[in-house]
């Protein structure tokens, strides 16, 4: 036999045979180890590292940090985050312990286990974008009601919707939760609440709030403790001694992604965007109008006629610093607002640490009005009592209280330093990626007007692009962006001809529809009829893209351009005008030739003129009631045939 010493020595020799026995043993222990390995291990379980990853499950945190309600919030432009976060604070004042959380952060289909926690409420303050959709950070949560059958008896719910009465789909999402969790099992807590932001969203919520508390008081069977919540949240951390190297200086995720471009991009890893060219549209009158073009030849962004693109403005570097010196602070002090709630999730209100001067530049809407619930809490700190009987009376809901906000507080436009984030700003894409595949196109009005008191209003975005000029020294102003999707498309099938209606800068995505269609019928492809429908105030002074559209008409691309110059004779003239006087051909492509309608531009009142116009047409021309007009239009948008790209 071979023992340990012999086979470690280097003078002994293996005996001539192939293969021993042990050769054979160690063999066979290798090929059946690898086939385990290959074909039977148990596959280790990856370790999450908590600290990276957020926890996905919101029952077990309620039931670590003994709450029983949470707050979910569907949120956009951050103003149903911060309507959470109120009702969340206000859970103490009635012995209750809440939560305001973000349902893409979690596992929403743990719904169904908060009834394992005694005298539980969940709250969905849920805001609706554009055609009735979701926000994005919704998204995912609306998906999952749409496809569950989960029984949600036993657990209590109540929704605040957050819309605006001048869109088509009017607070469809916070409408669609409602409905969905009653129709699962759930058990509604309180009647639906309707915000309008076309009057005034707060107010609105307010008014629900005050009655939805004694509602919950009453399903619970518990009462107000008298006890006062406080908005204070975060804590003010200020660094004297750090490496610059980990300060924010305007990144919205990752930290240095300005310096280290990474794609993909999207809303918390911006690219930044060159400007190549930022031109005046409009040859005369007092507004100043613009076509401007990013450079993404490197980003790996793509996009599609009709997506929108969203730039992340900065403020006026001269009021970033008058708010300075008006609180007395060293603008590039580098600080950190800590969250005092050590369970939050969101740690800080915006990236940390930055300094002053970077949080009021990039983070921060200081040209917002404050909330009333602000000014409540600041009313517990005013010394002269006229001042604080006057700020509680602007918090309330009572009529002397709405007319003196409205006086003192809007039409004054003041603003103060209890701020929400500075939010981006959605442009519809004036191009097609077909025809300008690496750059994205921009058209926009400059906002600038005097308030009743004489003060000048500024728009921080528009100001903002519109001193990103091209200069000849080579250096190129950038603009932080990403594309958001949107289901503003052309007809899949080139030949369905295509109704386009949008005055002023509503005339954006069709820049780019009519480049696509050029495009298509230089492919060879059958393209259908485009009709254009554009309004503005005077021919020769804001006639947008004047030159590129009559050359398209010229080509054959445009069918017809139809203009209403609005001031030009002593009758304003609009594009639903033009809509009613070609009401036959307008009848005979929708009803007869599958045509697709696009409207683009002011939701409050052109759109719905423009919407009214068509029912006309239909009543007039097709022989229809106005119920069954109605009716015939809300089946082409549901058809998507009938798409909106509006604001208000």
């Amino acid at each position: 036999t071979v023992n340990e010493s012999q086979l470690l020595s280097d003078e002994y020799q293996p005996p001539e045979t192939l293969l021993g026995s042990l050769d054979i043993f160690v063999f066979s222990l290798i090929a059946g180890l690898l086939i385990y390995w290959f074909f039977f291990r148990k596959k280790p379980e990856p370790v999450l590292d908590l600290k990276t990853f957020p926890a996905t499950s919101f029952i077990e945190k309620m039931k670590k940090t003994n709450r029983n309600v949470v707050v979910f919030y569907g949120s956009q432009t951050g103003t149903a985050e911060e309507f959470a976060n109120r009702l969340a604070k206000d859970a103490h004042r009635y012995g209750m312990k809440g939560m305001a959380t973000d349902p893409e952060e979690y596992d929403m289909s743990e719904l169904s286990r908060l009834k394992e926690i005694p005298n539980s409420m969940a709250v969905f303050c849920m805001a609706t974008y554009g055609e009735g959709d979701p926000t994005d950070n919704a998204q995912e949560f609306y998906d999952w009601m749409q496809g569950t059958d989960d029984d949600l008896e036993g657990v209590n719910f109540a929704v605040f919707g957050l819309g605006n009465k001048t869109y088509e789909h009017f607070n469809a999402t916070g409408k669609y939760t409602d409905k969905r969790f009653a129709e699962l099992g759930g058990k509604r807590v309180f009647d639906l609440g309707l915000g309008d932001d076309d009057s005034n969203l707060e107010e609105d919520f307010i008014s629900w709030k005050e009655q939805f508390w004694p509602a919950v008081c009453e399903f619970f069977g518990v009462e107000a403790t008298g006890e006062e919540s406080s908005i204070r949240q975060f804590e003010l951390v200020v660094h004297n001694d750090i490496n610059m190297n980990q300060v924010y200086t305007g990144e919205m995720g990752r930290l240095k992604s300005f310096q280290t471009q990474k794609p993909p991009f999207d809303s918390k890893n911006l690219f930044l965007a060159p400007v190549t060219v930022n031109r005046k549209l409009n040859r005369g009158g007092n507004r100043h109008l613009m076509h401007i073009e990013l450079d993404v030849m490197d980003s790996k962004i793509r996009y599609d006629a009709g997506d929108h693109v969203a730039v992340y403005p900065t403020n006026d570097a001269a009021v970033v610093s008058r708010i300075g010196e008006r609180l007395g602070v060293d603008l590039d002090t580098v600080i950190s607002l800590k969250n005092l709630d050590e369970e939050s999730n969101k740690k800080h209100p915006f990236p940390c640490p930055s300094t002053y001067r970077t949080a009021l530049t990039h983070y921060l809407d200081i040209n917002n009005t404050p909330r009333k619930n602000v000014l409540y809490e600041l009313s517990q700190y005013t010394s002269d009592p006229q001042e604080q009987e006057n700020m509680r009376k602007m918090a309330s809901a009572s009529p002397e209280g709405k007319a003196l906000y409205q006086s003192w507080v809007l039409d004054s436009e003041r603003n103060i330093l209890l701020l929400p984030q500075l939010q981006a700003r959605y442009y519809s894409i004036a191009s097609s990626n077909k025809v300008h595949p690496t750059s994205i196109h921009i058209c926009a009005v400059v906002i600038e007007y005097t308030t009743k008191t004489g003060r000048v209003y500024k728009g921080v975005a528009t100001n903002w692009l519109k001193n990103k000029e091209v200069t000849e020294n080579g250096h190129k102003h950038t603009v932080p962006m990403y594309v958001r999707r949107s289901q503003f498309r052309l007809p899949f099938k080139p030949s369905n001809p295509v109704i386009m209606t949008g005055p002023g800068t509503g005339i954006a995505p069709f820049v780019g529809f009519i480049q696509e269609r050029a495009w298509q019928k230089e492919q060879g492809k059958d393209v259908g009829e485009t009709i254009l429908y554009f309004g503005c105030r005077h021919k020769n002074e804001d006639f947008l893209y004047q030159q590129e559209l009559e050359e398209f008409e010229r080509a054959g691309v445009l069918t017809q351009l139809n203009v209403a110059f609005s001031r030009d004779q002593e009758h304003k003239i609009y594009v639903q005008h033009l809509l009613k006087k070609n009401k036959e051909q307008l009848w005979k492509l929708i009803h007869s030739n599958n045509a697709h309608i696009y409207v683009c531009g002011d939701a409050r009142n052109m759109a719905r003129d423009v919407h009214t116009a068509f029912y006309e047409i239909a009543e007039e021309v097709g022989g229809l009631t106005h119920t069954q007009a109605v009716d015939y239009f809300k089946k082409l948008m549901t058809k998507g045939r009938y798409l909106q790209d509006v604001w208000s």
